[in-house]
């Protein structure tokens, strides 16, 4: 039998047509509904995005003679913790994609649907730099202000100026602003000033307070360790373009031996309801296999949005199964959301810093789960009388 010598470039032409094709299958697949679930949400079987939804064309070089071997050129670890807004009628999240060379950056993909078939825009989002250039961006959250633009709030990275030249590992966190009105073109405001020593996970509250804007903070000591950041930090500030809090206080504070005990962050921005504004936060503690990041919810009111009225115990998600698996394990995180007009809500929720999920909910549920779910009475003896209310209660 005649051995068949492919050439180069049927090689090259080959490799593609099996790329496009098993990427083509991928963000067509279809996401279905875990069944039964808890009650509060549902979660789905599929991530929403991973590395391999990123386009070809910002992997590979998709000339052959270029690149013949058809090689990537432009590896991509994860994709992740994405801000999320409802756009022009599309599911929009804003991911947090990371290069194989550790450096993260901000594309957008859309979905018609909120749960699956989500699709990259052409070109990643150009960012501008300030006058001090950041080395690492990410965790971008989304909020569509009253003044009428969209901010993005992410975390700037960049090397501690007063580390050795031995230490590169060393650095400094802050908090970069930018806004839009097309989610294409991105003004970059001056980095938020506060009085803690870094800022990680900053939100900026839909709506005006007192005249001012509002930011929800987490002052931290150091770029890893909230130090003596107590929790959940919050203040305001008379401009946005130059924004500075010069006073901040914790209206959610980290608690010993919770979920939210090493420290804790807001997630996205929050939903405002009849009944008060809904948060979903990030807590934070540590094990002998290292942190473990959850999420919670709690609920502040209305008039008063530095005054929590209701937070039920424990953790909302919890990495599972495949969940707790990747780049840094047994971790959940979220910094976006999306609110229907009917009441169903949309969470984006990342795991273990590698790929990016949705669950579903509704206000109501979310309300019901956050009103009537015991707080935590902070002792296991308390855990046994909750335990023995409602079983008694089902007696009735």
């Amino acid at each position: 039998m005649q051995e068949i010598t492919l050439t180069t470039n049927e090689i090259f032409e080959k490799r593609l047509s099996a790329l496009r094709l098993a990427q083509d299958e991928l963000l067509k697949r279809t996401n279905k509904a875990e069944e039964l679930g808890n009650g509060i949400f549902t979660r789905y079987q599929n991530p929403i995005l991973t590395a391999a939804h990123v386009p070809l064309e910002w992997r590979y070089d998709l000339n052959p003679e270029t690149n013949p071997f058809l090689m990537e050129r432009f590896a991509i670890n994860a994709t992740f913790n994405s801000g999320a807004i409802k756009f022009r009628g599309k599911y929009i999240v804003v991911a947090r994609v990371e290069g194989a060379d550790r450096k993260s950056f901000f594309a957008v993909a859309e979905s018609d649907n909120g749960i699956d078939n989500f699709r990259f825009w052409e070109y990643p989002c150009l960012i501008p730099e300030t006058n001090d250039p950041d080395t690492n961006i990410y965790d971008m959250r989304l909020v569509q202000h009253e003044d009428g633009w969209i901010y993005g709030l992410f975390c700037t990275e960049r090397r501690d100026p007063a580390a050795s030249d031995g230490d590169q590992s060393s650095a400094v966190a802050q908090c970069g602003i930018v806004r839009t009105k097309d989610l294409l073109t991105w003004e970059r405001l001056a980095d938020l000033k506060t009085p803690s020593a870094q800022q990680r996970n900053v939100v900026l509250h839909p709506e005006f307070v007192d005249g001012k804007y509002a930011f929800y903070t987490r002052p931290q000591d150091s770029f890893i360790e909230a130090g003596k950041g107590g929790g959940i930090g919050f203040g305001l500030s008379e401009s946005i373009e130059n924004a500075i809090i010069e006073k901040e206080v914790v209206i959610d504070r980290k608690q010993y031996h919770t979920v939210y005990e090493s420290k804790n962050g807001l997630g996205p921005a929050p939903l405002k309801t009849e009944k008060g504004w809904l948060h979903l936060a990030h807590g934070v503690r540590n094990t002998a296999a290292g942190l473990r990041y959850v999420l919670y919810v709690f609920v502040t009111d209305l008039q008063d949005i530095t005054k929590v009225i209701h937070k039920p115990n424990g953790y909302f998600i919890a990495p599972e199964n495949e969940e707790r698996v990747g780049d840094v394990s047994n971790v959940v995180f979220s910094n976006g959301w999306i609110a229907d007009e009917d009441g169903r809500v949309f969470i984006y929720y990342a795991s273990s810093d590698t790929r990016q999920h949705v669950a579903t909910s509704t206000i109501d549920q979310l309300l019901d789960y956050a009103i009537n779910t015991p707080e935590d009475g902070l002792c296991s003896a308390k855990s046994v009388e909750t335990i023995y209310s409602i079983i008694d209660n089902n007696k009735i």
